[in-house]
């Protein structure tokens, strides 16, 4: 079975990027948490409040902003649904990364 180790590689990377600050690293463990939670599915699906609370981020604009970075920085994959009754997209690991085998 194969398993990635999104975590492992996130703090390997940001150690060496200065563009990440407290709330983007957050945001990341939250992601994880509730991908963890759900069973290690493919991608996410999460509404922006929910992620928020648990990351205990309460402006939308700063949310919005770490998201978009970490997809920026290429840390993940968001899809954003523009459909307040839908949830957005999200995956935690991109193809390109290192994937460890258990």
């Amino acid at each position: 079975m194969e398993l990635y180790r999104p975590l492992w590689v996130f703090f390997e990377r940001v150690g060496n990027d200065p563009r990440i600050c407290i709330a983007h690293i957050g945001l990341f463990a939250t992601l994880l948490q509730l991908w963890q939670s759900g069973g290690f599915p493919d991608h996410i699906e999460a509404y922006s409040y929910e992620v928020m609370e648990v990351a205990r981020i309460s402006s939308r604009a700063t949310y919005h902003r770490c998201i978009r970075d970490l997809h920026d920085f290429g840390y993940l994959q968001y899809f954003p649904s523009f459909n307040k009754k839908r949830r957005s997209k999200i995956i935690l690991v991109p193809r390109d990364l290192p994937v460890c085998k258990r």
